[in-house]
């Protein structure tokens, strides 16, 4: 039945009951093995008596928006959800298959001591069981909580003896739960690949990597050290990433953190260094340029984004918006270098440039006025 995730909702509010959500794909052969068991009696008298149920296929565009509206990541699947009529999530597990393991997933999201709602209380208390914290770390996972998948795990790490870290219990870990690259089981996996070739071959390397880019791209590498940014592409190209592509990776984050850490003519730098080696297109030109006007913290670096800028400028067969976009940015940078004359002659040019190729010409005009 195709019912709109909305509509099951507010069914489950009508007859006031929890949804159970079953994220999975129709390719996924664990998936496949679940389905009679999830069809069966013995399953289907515990589920439709205590909550409405819906499975939606993650591959599909609605339940992708519906999972980014909700600000859940789902690692693994077959996954279930439990939420509240409202939409709230109460519980998130995997399981084994088995009537008994369904059924008693459901068991611990109807029961509120259980639910994995009740983790950070648990936590705070003291308890600190291995399957527990795996438990929690997933849910931190799931739910995109990376500040407190950090702590939960390296918990958990503190418990393994450093023999056991390649077992298949903490591969899976490695797989679906770690996500911070800095936890010694991660580190172990990167400084030491041959020791999961029983895993696949390139399975180690694909798993670190992972690791790396998922701490890379957190909403706490907003804060790194770029030491730490540095150790991360270094750590890249060591489990075998090209050089170039762990730079290219890496370049905007650790460019991002000197500037947060007040050391723009370091950032500026940064980037004149892989400007000079690797060739830049228009459009990668101002996407640097106009992110160094709109996040530098002072003008030291204003003098190297008009050098960029003259680059771009000078390129061939440049499309006009390029151009007067190009103009726009360079007027930004003068004037952050206090060069005013050259920023207004830029400006003119950026507008000269727009209204002979007929463009909304409103932003260009306005920067010539402010310029004035």
């Amino acid at each position: 039945m195709k019912e709109p995730i909305d509509t099951v909702f507010a069914r489950a509010r009508k007859a006031g009951k929890p949804v159970f959500v079953e994220i999975y794909s129709p390719d996924c052969h664990t998936c496949q093995s679940f389905m009679p068991i999830l069809a069966s009696k013995k399953v289907g008298d515990v589920y439709n008596q205590y909550f409405v149920s819906k499975k939606l296929d993650l591959m599909q565009k609605p339940t992708q928006e519906w999972l980014e509206r909700k600000k859940l990541y789902i690692p693994s699947i077959p996954m279930f959800l439990f939420f509240d009529a409202d939409g709230n999530l109460l519980h998130a597990t995997m399981t084994n298959n088995g009537p008994d393991e369904i059924n008693g997933r459901a068991a611990a999201a109807l029961d509120p001591r259980y639910r994995s709602q009740q983790y950070p209380d648990r936590f705070a208390a003291g308890e600190r069981g291995a399957d527990f914290l795996i438990e929690y770390g997933l849910f931190t996972k799931i739910i995109k909580d990376t500040t407190a998948n950090s702590r939960v795990m390296e918990e958990y790490a503190k418990q393994q003896p450093a023999t056991e870290y390649a077992n298949g219990t903490n591969w899976l870990v490695l797989q679906k739960v770690i996500m911070d690259y800095t936890n010694p089981i991660a580190q172990y996996l990167i400084n030491n690949q041959a020791a999961y070739k029983q895993y696949g071959e390139g399975t180690a390397r694909e798993v670190a990597e992972n690791l790396l880019l998922s701490s890379l791209y957190s909403p706490q590498a907003a804060r790194f050290a770029p030491e730490k940014i540095q150790q991360i592409r270094e750590q890249l190209v060591k489990i075998g990433v090209d050089p170039k592509i762990a730079n290219a990776r890496t370049l905007m984050q650790e460019i991002n953190a000197y500037i947060y850490h007040n050391k723009t003519n370091m950032a500026a730098a940064r980037m004149d260094k892989h400007v000079n080696e690797f060739p830049l297109s228009a459009p990668e030109f101002l996407y640097v340029a106009h992110f160094f006007n709109a996040n530098s913290k002072d003008g030291s670096d204003a003098p190297s984004t008009i050098k960029w800028l003259e680059k771009a400028l000078a390129l061939p067969k440049l499309e006009p918006a390029q151009k007067a976009d190009l103009y726009f940015e360079l007027a930004d940078a003068y004037k952050r270098a206090n060069q005013t004359q050259e920023a207004l002659k830029a400006a003119n040019s950026s507008l000269a440039v727009a209204q002979s190729a007929k463009l909304n010409t409103k932003k260009y005009a306005d920067q010539v006025d402010k310029l004035k």
